[in-house]
């Protein structure tokens, strides 16, 4: 077993406040999604206020730009719930609710086995993965990179993307 765990860091602009009618769908359907993340295997943490999501935390200059954050097992574990699981039909009908990305919106990232990324550290890998492009440090689905401790002559592999980036 690996001594480390793939955190992920994704950001979006939404339409309009969380109380308005536009988020009203994406609202109603966040803490199901949350609890099917909570439960999925695999699963080793999230970001969360007392309320039990993360929308209000806004580290950015845009009110309106959300941001999740979790830390999970391993990539395929993330991958399944991302792409196979009831969190699939949501990111589908992500245009209903966000604005188009004109950036990337996504980085993954190992770290050491019960470390919990802060906001700052995340913003900081996503912000490396646009300067630089994937490696090590900060990467994609579309080009993953092995944990640190991978037998030595892992390399990138890259996952199919059901729901295609914006």
């Amino acid at each position: 077993m690996s001594a480390y765990e793939l955190a992920q860091l994704n950001i979006g602009i939404i339409k309009g406040p969380m109380d308005s009618p536009v988020m009203a769908q994406f609202a109603a359907n966040l803490a199901r999604i949350n609890a099917l993340a909570d439960a999925s295997p695999g699963f080793v943490w999230r970001l969360q206020t007392e309320d039990g999501d993360a929308t209000a935390i806004r580290p950015f200059e845009n009110e309106n730009q959300l941001l999740n954050m979790s830390v999970w097992r391993d990539a395929e574990a993330l991958r399944q719930f991302v792409y196979h699981s009831g969190h699939l039909e949501i990111m589908r009908r992500r245009r209903e609710w966000f604005e188009r990305m004109s950036e990337l919106y996504l980085v993954l990232w190992w770290v050491p086995r019960g470390h919990r990324p802060t906001v700052a550290e995340a913003i900081e890998r996503l912000q490396a993965l646009r300067r630089e492009g994937p490696h090590s440090e900060a990467f994609t689905f579309g080009q993953l990179f092995p944990a640190p401790d991978a037998p030595s002559g892992a390399r990138p592999i890259a996952f199919d993307d059901p729901c295609p980036a914006n």
